[in-house]
């Protein structure tokens, strides 16, 4: 900072100093005799100018040291800049390193959390990756064992394989889409039961295989949402049962309502959930004890939905019995409450 910058930075003070002298040598001209009026002025005029000079020379170093630091700090840029700064010298210069600490914060949190999302999605990408690779190396298995077998039998385990593809590049689609979610929804009335039959024909082929019963009340239970989301949703929780249930076992859905909700219960007869994992389900790429065990996982999905359903102004939770039970909850708050309910999550 030069010298002819900092009396820029001050010329409210030279023109306030010269005001006030000018005010004080008319004062003191004509309060006295001509002769002694002018030699006051003078003297008076001088010891205020070599005051104000001393203060003008004595403000621009001082000033100066703390811009000095300021700008080798500037220089060596970095994370730690902000911890860095010098000590403020008055209120204004305060204020602003309180600013500028602030603001540095805040994109080092935006920057942490753009590399966790990042992350996130490598992870996914590469688990993504293993998941959809098993049923391309099972499909070129078969073609390779083909020799002697059933065209029926090899066409049907063909579809089988491309349907688990499909899930993999459904589910690959709405988390790419999960960030522009506001761009692609369309609420109307939708009627669970409906939603629930489409799923189970979905997943028909796997509950055949596996001899899993399939019982829903018949109870009429409809839902203000968006039909297409919703529908994953529940793909996903109906797909997330049935790997986890073992041949013979059962899925069951069920309807509740009282004064501030509606509620669909997906419950399963499967291998359950161990009591330290339940609270964990719904974050993203948690697999658990049975995601390690059981078969490879993204553990994407009900993460998926739990994100979703919040999107849609609902909600999933989730109870589970380790080797007896697991029961999803899907829950449609009323119109009345929904404001309330909502604006607590």
């Amino acid at each position: 900072m030069s010298f002819s910058h900092y009396l820029k930075d001050k010329r409210n003070f030279a023109m306030l100093y010269a005001a006030l002298m000018f005010f004080v040598s008319i004062i003191l001209y004509i309060s006295g005799s001509a002769n002694a009026s002018a030699s006051n002025v003078v003297y008076v005029n001088a010891v205020c100018f070599v005051m104000a000079a001393l203060y003008i020379v004595t403000g621009y170093f001082y000033r100066k040291m703390f811009l000095r630091e300021l700008t080798a700090v500037i220089d060596q840029g970095g994370d730690t800049m902000a911890a860095a700064l010098p000590a403020p010298q008055n209120a204004e210069q305060a204020l602003y390193l309180q600013l500028i600490a602030k603001l540095q914060r805040e994109h080092s949190q935006q920057m942490q959390q753009l590399v966790n999302e990042k992350r996130d999605h490598q992870d996914f990408i590469m688990s993504w990756i293993h998941e959809v690779k098993l049923p391309i190396a099972a499909s070129r298995l078969l073609i390779s064992n083909s020799g002697g077998k059933d065209v029926d039998f090899i066409v049907d385990k063909f579809e089988d394989e491309l349907g688990r593809i499909d899930d993999c590049v459904e589910q690959a689609l709405y988390y790419s889409r999960i960030d522009s979610f506001s761009r692609d929804y369309f609420i109307t009335e939708v009627q669970l039961g409906q939603l629930m039959k489409d799923s189970v024909k979905k997943y028909a082929k796997l509950f055949i295989n596996k001899h899993i019963r399939f019982e829903m009340e018949q109870a009429r239970c409809d839902v203000q949402s968006d039909s297409k989301w919703l529908a994953f949703i529940i793909d996903q929780i109906t797909a997330n049962g049935l790997k986890y249930t073992k041949d013979g076992g059962q899925l069951t859905v069920s309807f509740e309502e009282d004064g501030k909700e509606k509620r669909m219960i997906i419950a399963d007869t499967g291998i359950g959930i161990a009591s330290e994992d339940v609270g964990r389900v719904f974050e993203k790429g948690f697999t658990g004890t049975n995601g390690r065990t059981q078969s490879k996982s993204t553990g994407m999905g009900l993460y998926l939905a739990k994100q979703l359903a919040l999107k849609l102004g609902h909600d999933l939770s989730i109870q589970s019995d380790e080797g007896r039970f697991t029961k999803l909850t899907i829950h449609f708050p009323k119109i009345r409450n929904y404001n309330e309910w909502y604006g607590n999550k």
